[in-house]
């Protein structure tokens, strides 16, 4: 009789009484998880929907069973003090990504490293941007297997905290166009003068800057980026390559025109070239060397 006494009077202290409503709420939490899972499983026969389902509803009840827990051990102004500073901490935890992205949303908002129709690379991920939102951005996917910077079809979501942690690369901010190659080999023995001449004109007939105006209006927004570029007019350079001379067009052009623009620029070198005996476009070859025949006669004093 002593012991039941002292048992039940041990239940009157606030500790004892905490633990108990605790663990009434754990196993009540654990139970509810229990039938939710089995309800969902016989509700929804599709295992992704199931999945979510199931996520979903576990952290909702978990989420209030921590309250309530809190709210036990943690009861009157002292603790709901305590309970808000440690949810508060908590809360920064559980949604760091979010509350990253959403700070990066502001930082886009305000900064304006891209606006929406602007053509960006983030990471390895490239596209035009065609909508913010305060958690992620999308693209219009380019690249990736498509070549020349034009569209795969795919659309792709981003999470905004990627500007804190990824450069970005912007084709059209501040300065509009981008410079692209176009390399041309022809062979050793072709006139490479004549050849480049003629390059050259068909790089300037294609050239986003073929104005005065134009060049001014590129070389007012590089200031704004302090870049500097000696040259905005199209070059031609020369170097060698194993199979023969070759000759590299660098141009400017519009960012969502590279592949049009090469285009073109091939097409007339290939009808300049198909005029002129004297330039042939080189492409890599084999030389089978027979001794017999091409190599010196016997007692000539080289070998045979």
């Amino acid at each position: 009789m002593n012991i039941w006494t002292q048992f039940t009077n041990g239940l009157h202290s606030p500790l004892a009484l905490r633990s108990l409503f605790s663990g009434i709420v754990i196993l009540t939490t654990l139970l509810i998880l229990r039938l939710l899972s089995k309800l969902l499983d016989q509700r929804i026969d599709n295992l992704t929907k199931r999945y979510t389902a199931r996520k979903t509803s576990a952290y909702i009840v978990v989420t209030f069973s921590a309250l309530i827990l809190l709210n036990i051990w943690l009861g009157g102004m002292k603790g709901f003090a305590a309970y808000l500073g440690i949810a508060s901490a908590g809360l920064a935890i559980a949604l760091k990504d979010p509350l990253t992205n959403l700070a990066a949303w502001l930082f886009i908002i305000g900064r304006k490293p891209f606006i929406p129709g602007d053509r960006v690379q983030v990471g390895e991920t490239a596209g035009d941007v065609i909508d913010q939102r305060p958690f992620a951005f999308t693209l219009l996917e380019i690249g990736n297997w498509v070549d020349a910077d034009q569209s795969t079809g795919r659309i792709v979501h981003i999470p905004n905290g990627v500007v804190f942690t990824q450069p970005v690369a912007n084709y059209a901010q501040g300065f509009s166009f981008i410079w692209n190659e176009v390399p041309v080999m022809i062979t050793f023995e072709s006139n490479w003068q004549e050849a480049k001449k003629q390059l050259e004109e068909v790089a300037e007939r294609h050239s986003a800057i073929r104005n005065e105006t134009a060049e001014k209006e590129v070389r007012r927004a590089a200031q704004k980026f302090l870049i500097y570029f000696r040259h905005l007019t199209p070059i031609v350079w020369t170097s060698v390559a194993d199979s023969g001379v070759v000759l590299t067009i660098r141009y400017l052009c519009d960012p969502r025109k590279r592949r049009s623009s090469e285009t073109q620029i091939w097409e007339d070198i290939l009808h300049a070239f198909a005029a002129a005996p004297d330039i042939d476009l080189a492409y890599p070859t084999q030389r089978f060397y027979d001794n017999a025949k091409e190599g010196a006669p016997p007692g000539s004093g080289h070998p045979s």
